[in-house]
């Protein structure tokens, strides 16, 4: 009998990448009115996941990344480039392209 393992995919991101899971989008509005899939509007904020070393200084140093894995961070509608690792969709993006962390 043959077994299926679940490979889990790990990325490290380069530079002052960031790798964030973003938020499900709502199924149901505040006022109780359920969106089809069409309808459903894109989230723009998600927790990181995973987080590059820094980007890389003129001088050859690392500026460390101002977030860290955990964070919750909200970023533009556009930003970021769309991959899926083991079945789950991510937002790879640059530092620069988030907008805040949600404290």
């Amino acid at each position: 009998m043959a077994t299926a393992t679940a490979t889990k995919t790990k990325i490290r991101p380069l530079d002052d990448r960031v790798l964030v899971k973003p938020d499900e989008a709502e199924d149901v509005t505040t006022s109780g009115i359920y969106l089809p899939e069409g309808a459903k509007e894109k989230p723009m904020q998600g927790s990181v996941v995973a987080v590059g070393p820094g980007k890389l200084s003129d001088d050859g140093k690392r500026t460390p990344p101002s977030v860290k894995k955990g964070d919750t961070v909200v970023y533009g509608k556009y930003g970021g480039t769309e991959i899926e690792l083991d079945g789950v969709q991510h937002m790879i993006m640059r530092e620069s392209e988030l907008l805040g962390i949600i404290e």
